[in-house]
């Protein structure tokens, strides 16, 4: 029966992604992915094991540009998309660096049995935009990036042309938020700007493997948002959700994290929409 299911998360896995070495406990690492472009990996042993996920952005590099996930003009139906992992999302659109986007619905999950699959129709939570088209609205924080790359959390600061919807708000005026659960650890996913507006700032941080990763509350990855440097911070969908891809050399996806989607390490949850970088290398 092990034999059997071990089978099948690796059959599930993305490509290219190795559940059983992921689950060594890495090592700390810097590096640089473009002018402008840094990536590191954050492991700490104690108390518990945690491993976090950051990257930091200079928006005003010449061919820095942003995608939300456009969407799927062939469907039809009441939902405005139809579900990608992150890496199906590098592989479609060629963006560089990629990270999971806010809540959707429809979704659920009873063990084996789960919704969406990759294709499957689904709309995000709150409001969203791509090159310009609104297709999606509603209440909440939210992701505000224009042409020139002006971002702005909850109230628009030009014509925006991608907008993201998020969880909760983290950090406001470089402090975390009040009131923030400062209990429940999981897998999280985030994004900050600094006080410039020059730095973007991404995080994903693993969780819900002992041993590995248990994860963060909302109220450290305020903290660490801030550490890092971040005026303003918004969290995004989280859980299994949580997901960090880059292209490689190659040109396919590598996932950086390791992603828990179904309680399988290692793999990855098709989300609703995502935020996507061009790095212009």
């Amino acid at each position: 029966m092990f034999s059997l299911l071990l089978a099948a998360c690796l059959l599930a896995a993305p490509t290219g992604y190795t559940l059983l070495t992921k689950h060594v406990l890495p090592t700390s690492t810097r590096r640089t992915l473009a002018e402008g472009v840094i990536y590191r990996r954050v492991v700490r042993y104690l108390p518990e094991p945690l491993v976090m996920h950051i990257v930091l952005i200079d928006i005003k590099q010449a061919g820095v540009r942003f995608l939300v996930t456009p969407p799927d003009v062939t469907d039809k139906g009441e939902h405005p998309l139809k579900a990608r992992t992150t890496s199906e999302f590098v592989n479609d659109f060629g963006v560089d660096i990629a990270i999971n986007g806010g809540g959707f619905t429809p979704w659920y999950a009873n063990g084996p049995d789960y919704y969406p699959h990759s294709g499957d129709p689904v709309t995000p939570i709150g409001r969203s935009m791509s090159k310009g088209k609104l297709y999606a609205d509603g209440p909440g924080p939210t992701l505000y990036i224009t042409a020139n790359n002006n971002i702005s959390f909850n109230s628009e600061t030009g014509k925006p042309q991608n907008i993201l919807a998020g969880d909760r708000m983290l950090v406001k005026n470089g402090e975390p938020v009040e009131g923030l659960d400062a209990v429940t650890r999981a897998p999280r996913t985030a994004v900050g700007l600094d006080r410039k507006g020059n730095t973007l700032i991404l995080a994903v941080i693993d969780g819900r493997q002992p041993l590995y990763s248990r994860g963060m509350t909302f109220a450290e990855l305020a903290v660490l948002m801030v550490n890092y440097g971040a005026e303003t911070a918004m969290a995004l969908d989280g859980g299994g959700s949580s997901t960090l891809v880059m292209r490689d050399k190659n040109g396919q996806p590598q996932v950086l994290n390791s992603p828990i989607h179904a309680g399988v390490p290692g793999l990855e949850r098709p989300v609703a929409n995502h935020l996507g970088i061009f790095l212009g290398k």
